[in-house]
């Protein structure tokens, strides 16, 4: 059976489409995109592992620190989770939060935005015993006018569609996706036609060496935008995996970094297993610091996740007393906690905390350890 992917494609004018158009429909096609679909995704029978799903002391830290910013701001108990999956991290974080915070348990509203139908219908469940979660598929179905809070989102602008250019002979070429006599998805370049495109390289960057391949993420842009709109007073956390421009440059980066996820190997050409794969890319912190200071976010802190975890007091987690039953919760969390600090990945990904509308205090404990460790 022809894949609806393919016949889209030929049924185009030019029976070509760019990767931003090709990943919208093989990721989040109302039919038959990735992330529609009714299987599991996320954990060991899915394609992906993220690290809220790892162990609840992610949403442990994450809740402190909520916590701690509300209260010192003079902020609602109010937090939105974009993206928000199955609904592990939202129940991990409310959960601490009841038995951490009792006082202010009540007053706290938690809004989860999550575009799958499935994943929409997994938080329902897994949420089922807390009266204070509100399930929406975008933000305009919120129907907020002023919001101010806590925007938080782990693992959700790396899957933003994107576009895909290519730079030989000193020519840029933007990279379509085509299909060919044997019914295949394959590439074909074209020199660069797209004027917001070569307005991105030329405002952001970053510079491109010959015979480099690089993610153009408009969607990025558009999503900074939204954000800013939506928002009034808050902060706004952004946990994903990201390089600056400086690391653009580096040898190992001239292919990009668009890649696969399926059944948790990873596969490096984005056209195999169309709508049954995950796909993503690294954010560009660069631009994405820069367009939201354009839009009125102020850069708080920007830290590799290991090390803002150590700033945010996760060591404070671990349990001193030797348990000799490795399956134990106390066994658990510790050798998560260890991962979470010293694993690869773990240093891959970043945390971005921007403000809009506020002065985060000083006394915020996590960026006193921040300014600490610089100093």
């Amino acid at each position: 059976m022809t894949h609806p992917i393919i016949s889209y494609i030929r049924n185009q004018t030019n029976q070509k489409i760019n990767y931003a158009e090709y990943m919208a429909k093989v990721l989040y096609d109302p039919q038959y995109g990735y992330y529609m679909k009714q299987k599991e995704k996320v954990g060991k029978k899915g394609d992906f592992i993220t690290t809220s799903n790892v162990h609840s002391i992610f949403a442990k830290v994450f809740c402190s620190i909520f916590h701690e910013v509300i209260t010192k701001n003079n902020l609602p108990f109010i937090i939105c989770e974009i993206g928000g999956g199955t609904g592990r991290f939202a129940y991990d974080l409310l959960k601490e939060w009841n038995g951490k915070y009792p006082d202010t348990y009540e007053e706290l509203s938690y809004f989860l935005i999550e575009e799958s139908p499935y994943h929409r219908a997994m938080q329902k469940e897994i949420l089922g015993e807390f009266n204070n979660v509100h399930y929406s598929s975008s933000i305009d179905q919120l129907n907020i006018s002023t919001f101010e809070g806590i925007v938080f989102s782990n693992e959700l602008i790396d899957a933003l569609p994107v576009h895909v250019i290519e730079k030989h002979n000193n020519v840029i070429n933007e990279v379509f996706i085509t299909v060919n006599e044997l019914d295949e998805l394959t590439e074909v370049r074209v020199p660069l036609e797209n004027k917001e495109i070569q307005m991105w390289l030329d405002t952001y960057g970053p510079k491109l060496n010959n015979n480099q391949r690089i993610e153009i993420p408009l969607a990025m842009q558009q999503w900074i935008e939204k954000i800013s709109q939506f928002v009034d007073k808050g902060a706004i956390f952004t946990v994903d995996y990201g390089y600056w421009n400086e690391e653009w440059q580096h040898p190992e980066r001239r292919d990009g970094s668009l890649r696969g996820y399926y059944q948790h190997q990873m596969i490096g050409n984005p056209l195999l297993y169309p709508s049954d794969m995950d796909l993503t890319t690294h954010i560009q912190l660069d631009p994405f610091i820069k367009i939201g200071k354009e839009h009125g976010l102020e850069t708080q802190l920007v830290a590799t996740q290991d090390q803002f975890l150590l700033q945010a007091g996760i060591l404070n987690y671990l349990q001193e007393n030797y348990d000799p039953n490795p399956f134990s919760e106390i066994s658990k969390q510790n050798r998560a906690i260890r991962s979470l600090i010293t694993d690869g990945m773990s240093k891959a990904f970043h945390v971005i905390l921007q403000t809009k509308t506020l002065s985060v205090t000083e006394s915020l404990s996590f960026l006193k350890a921040e300014k600490e460790a610089d100093s």
